[in-house]
């Protein structure tokens, strides 16, 4: 089975995750845990079995002395777009203009600068309606296609390490996994974009929820007495630097997103993401806020103005150094397949930022994907039946 035959059977089983404390999120995710557990057996690899989260897990057996490395994609889909029903469709040879998608959307080389880049593969887009899922589906495909080719070559190569995650769009993907019982050494997640790419810098990482509380009245006698919650949400906006947004920020600058806001005249509630790569940064945008909120209170009374800041995850960069050998064995991998690796700050986080922290270093790699979280989703079939051979390399190199 070629790999890009993989992925157009995955992308067709809905597995939109969505906000919530516990994984799975979404019961929908566990169709295609199951798929691949049952594909997984087929195979033949050992230890195959679904958690409590509905990450799957199973062991490649190795042939020869080398850490044991593990090789994870996530399952989920993003909720930012519509993950149902995704009708793939396949460009051949790509002229590298523009595109019109099935629906009739434009998909303009002025809007997308990478387009004339692809030009003469066979490009994979949406219908225009749906994301396509190479985020995370191709990363899967490409690991199932990898184990294949390890299996057949018979190549040297330690114990393998297969992990499929649940919910990592939301920020769960790695919850129920223990790395000390996982017994791996190090790691790879491949959940990259554009084919090449080699991720081991993420952002720092917290999430902030600002609630107001208003006093309402009528309007008519409201002077002197009215507190507008919903005006204050706006002027806490307000207070926030301009400058430090996703819209006007790029490479390793750090930003304050304004993700949700919702209010009346008695109740307003703001949600935040706050992204940094630099930790002194990072505490600075945070003390941002709260000073905003305290300056507020001052103004309006104290209470007024309730926030909570948490930390989601932290700069995987401190955990990757000190094994660089990971980042110039992927570069090897790379170069050894005809592809230029290329190290990229990662302008998020990945499930390899928070296995990292917890005692596996874990680099990301690339899938081959662009435009990820929406409808402009696309990849190219040739970058699909390229990593998995990348992946294989890099998985032997450790038995080299």
């Amino acid at each position: 089975m070629s790999c890009t035959n993989r992925f157009l059977r995955y992308v067709a089983v809905h597995t939109t995750s969505a906000e919530g404390e516990h994984s799975p999120t979404t019961a929908i995710q566990l169709e295609l845990s199951r798929m691949l557990e049952s594909e997984l057996n087929a195979m033949g690899l050992q230890n195959v079995h679904i958690d409590a989260c509905g990450n799957v897990i199973a062991t490649l057996p190795g042939n020869a002395e080398a850490p044991a490395v593990a090789l994870i994609a996530h399952i989920d889909t993003s909720p930012d777009a519509p993950g149902e029903n995704i009708k793939p469709q396949i460009i051949e040879n790509y002229d590298g203009g523009d595109i019109t998608l099935a629906s009739g959307l434009p998909m303009t080389v002025a809007q997308f600068e990478y387009l004339p880049s692809l030009k003469g593969m066979d490009l994979i887009v949406t219908d225009g309606t749906t994301l396509l899922g190479a985020d995370d589906k191709a990363g899967v495909a490409e690991i199932m296609e990898a184990v294949a080719l390890l299996q057949s070559a018979g190549r040297p190569h330690g114990e393998l390490r297969v992990i499929f995650t649940t919910d990592e769009e939301v920020g769960l993907g790695v919850d129920g996994l223990d790395v000390a019982q996982l017994g791996c050494k190090y790691g790879y997640t491949v959940d990259g974009g554009p084919i090449g790419e080699i991720e081991y810098e993420n952002f720092n990482a917290a999430s902030a929820q600002v609630k107001i509380h208003g006093l309402g009245i009528h309007p008519g006698s409201a002077k002197d007495k009215m507190k507008n919650a919903g005006a204050i949400a706006a002027e806490f906006q307000s207070l926030l630097p301009v400058a430090q947004t996703p819209e006007h920020t790029e490479g390793y600058e750090g930003f304050i997103h304004l993700h949700s806001i919702e209010g009346t005249v008695t109740e307003a509630s703001l949600g935040y993401i706050i992204r940094d790569h630099d930790e002194a940064k990072f505490a600075e945008k945070k003390t941002i806020l709260t000073v905003a909120a305290a300056f507020l209170n001052t103004k309006y009374g104290e209470g007024t103005v309730e926030i909570t800041i948490g930390d989601n995850y932290r700069n995987m960069r401190q955990r990757i150094e000190p094994e660089f050998h990971l980042i110039t064995r992927a570069q090897k991998a790379f170069e050894a397949n005809g592809v230029t690796p290329v190290s990229v700050p990662i302008r998020g986080g990945t499930d390899g930022a928070r296995l990292s922290w917890m005692g596996m270093p874990c680099p990301n790699l690339s899938t081959g994907g662009y435009g990820f979280h929406g409808v402009y989703e696309c990849i190219p079939v040739q970058a699909l039946e390229q990593m998995p051979k990348i992946l294989a390399d890099l998985v032997c190199s450790f038995a080299e």
